[in-house]
């Protein structure tokens, strides 16, 4: 396959396309490995977790610059947000098998925690070094072996990450890469009879083929997916705060974010007020080259995105949404890459389908509402239930307001993201959690042993 750079549309390079025979190829080797790597003592897995982070670290400008060639992230993002979020997934993992008890007796009762099998991971695009290795080091912390499928358009970190994997020392058959297409090696790993747990990152429509897939095997399927996260402005909000989280969360990362604050719902009578200091910032985003130093957001991922976005926005404007800033086409000398404009949309209704629908994109929607109670309902009025941000002074409020949306994960004041933390959402956004302990225990099987 052909992969193009997205912020000039020129060819960058071919990758080869896994099969189904690759997948039976590297699930043999994952449970001929499965065999004795299940059975090392957690200080050994500790080990060889410490020397894939020495091989991170000496790897992390290769990644950076990967993540720069295949995504279209600055390079500053690259390097201060996509590599550091990845080597915390290993350095957690490390410090989670130091004091996680694999076994604990209740009583005359062993309760065991077992190694559940091959996993089987598939991950997104938007995030090539997180995924991957988030998935990859709870899996290896909990004594499971790998099959690796990254996103078809995404696979240099991927290819870097298995070279990071030999170079460590990572025993044969214990991590194992296909590249391939989602509807060829996800479908195949998701049926694999040797295959004992998927986790998917990606959209709702892929996650039901998997989960479909994975029924008559009855493995364990975890799922992380879309949102339309809100963003809440409580009245005493600070508006420059607000703004730094939507520069943040939304348009420095191209709206290519499964969390993105991309309903942002305003107190009535300050709405005026949060679009006159929330508009000069959006308009003076740097949009262009992602190699170049003073460049704050990139380009989308492809044309293909760049189409979807743009009907987005077209819809915006044909059910009746006040275009505030952005809109249509691509920014001024930026027509050879995926460029879009940054967009603000005011006046929208929580029922247009730019605040029903993951855009992907960066376009804001700004909902006004009356009453806190009625922000809370608009938020929880989605399928979706991954993320929120709530903005305000009192901080008892805040939190009173965050403990009342539906959803994994809420940040309060444009709070320091923890990487280590749970991650995962509630209704059409998933099931299970990623990252830390919670997300290696997703990866064990519970034994009871009785008598003896």
């Amino acid at each position: 396959m052909e992969l193009a750079d997205p912020a000039t549309g020129n060819l960058n390079a071919r990758v080869v396309l896994g099969g189904e025979a690759d997948v039976d190829a590297a699930v043999a080797a994952a449970e001929r490995a499965f065999v004795s790597y299940s059975q090392t003592t957690p200080q050994e897995r500790i080990a060889l977790l410490e020397r894939v982070l020495v091989e991170y670290d000496a790897r992390s400008e290769d990644l950076a610059q990967a993540v720069t060639e295949e995504l279209g992230a600055p390079l500053a993002l690259a390097r201060g947000a996509h590599v550091p979020s990845g080597r915390v997934q290993i350095a957690t993992a490390i410090e989670v098998l130091k004091s996680y008890e694999f076994t604990e007796m209740r009583g005359e009762t062993c309760i065991r925690k077992e190694a559940l099998g091959v996993a089987g991971l598939i991950t997104p695009w938007n995030f090539p070094v997180l995924q991957p290795v988030g998935k990859t080091m709870s899996a290896l912390a909990a004594g499971c072996t790998v099959v690796l499928k990254p996103a078809q358009l995404t696979p240099y970190s991927a290819i870097i990450l298995a070279e990071i994997m030999e170079a460590a020392g990572v025993p044969a058959g214990v991590f194992n890469l296909v590249n391939g297409r989602g509807s060829v090696i996800g479908a195949s790993l998701s049926s694999h009879p040797g295959v004992g747990i998927v986790s998917f990152t990606g959209s709702l429509a892929a996650a039901t083929q998997v989960a479909i897939a994975a029924a008559p095997t009855v493995k364990r399927v975890t799922s992380e997916l879309g949102g339309k996260s809100p963003h809440i402005l409580l009245p005493d909000a600070d508006l420059d705060v607000a703004v730094d989280t939507a520069m943040t969360w939304l348009m420095a990362v191209t709206g290519q974010l499964c969390s993105a604050p991309s309903r942002t719902l305003v107190p009535r009578a300050r709405l005026e007020e949060f679009l006159s200091v929330l508009v000069p910032v959006v308009e003076n985003i740097v949009v262009g080259d992602p190699r170049a130093e003073d460049t704050t957001m990139g380009p989308l991922i492809s044309a293909e995105q760049w189409n979807t976005v743009q009907g987005y926005i077209r819809q915006g404007l044909d059910e009746g949404a006040r275009l505030v800033t952005g809109g249509l086409g691509k920014p001024a000398g930026l027509e050879a890459g995926h460029f879009a404009k940054p967009t603000v949309f005011a006046d929208v209704e929580n029922s247009m389908t730019i605040a029903r629908e993951e855009i992907f994109g960066p376009v804001m929607s700004v909902i006004a509402y009356d009453t806190v109670d009625e922000a809370i309902e608009i938020a929880n009025d989605t399928p979706f239930g991954l993320a929120a941000y709530v903005t305000g002074e009192d901080l008892q409020a805040a939190r009173a307001v965050a403990e009342q949306i539906r959803v994994g994960y809420v940040m309060i004041n444009d709070a320091e993201f923890d990487w280590s933390a749970p991650w995962g959402g509630y209704k059409q956004s998933g099931n299970g959690r990623e990252f830390g302990l919670d997300g290696m225990t997703e990866y064990l099987e519970t034994k009871v042993i009785r008598g003896g």
